[in-house]
């Protein structure tokens, strides 16, 4: 049984959480608490497994409380913020202060049919992490842009990540130089989130980093990261790769899917390619990177050992489509010494 600590200052969301979590039976919710102080009592006598945490609350914000908890009660956390730019700025702060996962609170964009399937899959995933106090050394390369050539022939990298995937893209791609190859990605992530994300990564890259927009160019040099509800393709037109965005059905319940991507990666970039799944709960991509494999890419997936959740690379791996399986800080070297 997984106990469940719900942490925010409105006693509705309080109560929906409660109700709608309360109906998995290897779910119990133990408690809740309207702001930090109350939560710091509940967690040292009800011990829980897992906590949802607010992160705009009165008397002590959650980013602060984190940081705390993270310090003398290190266990996991899943962030539930508001649907804004704001919101998700704060939900990557909280992630670079130890949570797992972010998610949207209910509302007129999110229902709470919408969210609570995937809120329970994210606790049962996130439960059996174990939370080490966090270690912050992130090395930042320079932060000289280039201008890469708009027609190009270079190896395109496609990357599908999910759960504890913002801070392994973060290792990756800060390992890349500014004249790294075009790179592709998709991160679960909510709307608003993944802006406020490719913001964060472009600061601490040599390579320039951006969510992407209908037209965008794949070059040596430019990140494009998925946007949040919108699926990401690739296509070619003669020498140029450029991408498009669009809010076609939910695949493997996510949008934007790491399969819609490889899929269009295997097909518009075949051979030239190098696909790569990381960290993440459940089985989008596998399918994908199967199809790249398949139509001459080569393909990555990180480690048991060094994943926060070991689910997407796993399946990818038992599909037998996995050339190199390896500890995350190995793969920006493999990726470079491929192209």
């Amino acid at each position: 049984m997984i106990k469940v600590l719900i942490v925010d200052d409105s006693a509705v969301v309080r109560n929906i959480f409660s109700k709608e979590l309360s109906k998995d039976p290897a779910i119990e919710v133990v408690g809740s608490a309207p702001d930090p102080y109350i939560a710091r009592d509940k967690i040292v006598k009800l011990k829980p497994d897992v906590i949802t945490l607010d992160i705009e609350m009165p008397r002590m914000d959650g980013i602060t409380f984190l940081k705390k908890l993270m310090q003398y009660y290190p266990l996991p956390v899943i962030v539930i913020s508001s649907l804004t730019p704001e919101g998700g700025k704060l939900a990557l702060d909280a992630i670079d202060e130890g949570a797992l996962e972010v998610m949207c609170k209910p509302g007129r964009s999110y229902t709470v049919g919408d969210m609570s399937v995937e809120l329970i899959e994210k606790i049962k995933a996130v439960a059996k992490v174990k939370v080490l106090k966090q270690k912050k050394e992130i090395t930042v390369r320079s932060p000289v842009k280039i201008h890469s050539m708009e027609k190009t022939t270079n190896k395109v990298v496609a990357i599908g990540a999910s759960t504890g995937g913002t801070q392994a893209l973060q290792n990756v791609l800060c390992s890349m130089p500014a004249t790294g190859p075009g790179i592709v990605v998709v991160q679960h992530m909510p709307e608003h989130f993944t802006s406020a994300f490719a913001g964060r990564l472009n600061s601490l890259c040599a390579m320039d980093v951006s969510e992407a927009k209908n037209g965008d160019t794949v070059t040596p040099g430019k990140v494009l990261i998925a946007p949040g509800n919108y699926h990401l393709t690739i296509e070619r037109s003669g020498a140029v790769y450029h991408v498009k965005v669009n809010q076609g059905p939910l695949i493997n319940r996510h949008r934007p899917s790491v399969d819609i991507l490889f899929q269009s990666v295997a097909r518009y970039v075949g051979k030239n390619a190098i696909g790569v799944i990381m960290t993440g709960m459940g089985n989008d991509g596998a399918e994908g990177l199967k199809e790249m494999k398949e139509c001459g890419a080569l393909t990555i997936a990180q480690d048991e050992r060094s994943s926060v959740v070991f689910g997407m690379p796993k399946e990818a791996i038992k599909l037998g489509c996995v050339d190199y399986v390896m500890p995350l800080d190995k793969i920006s070297k493999k990726i470079l010494n491929c192209i």
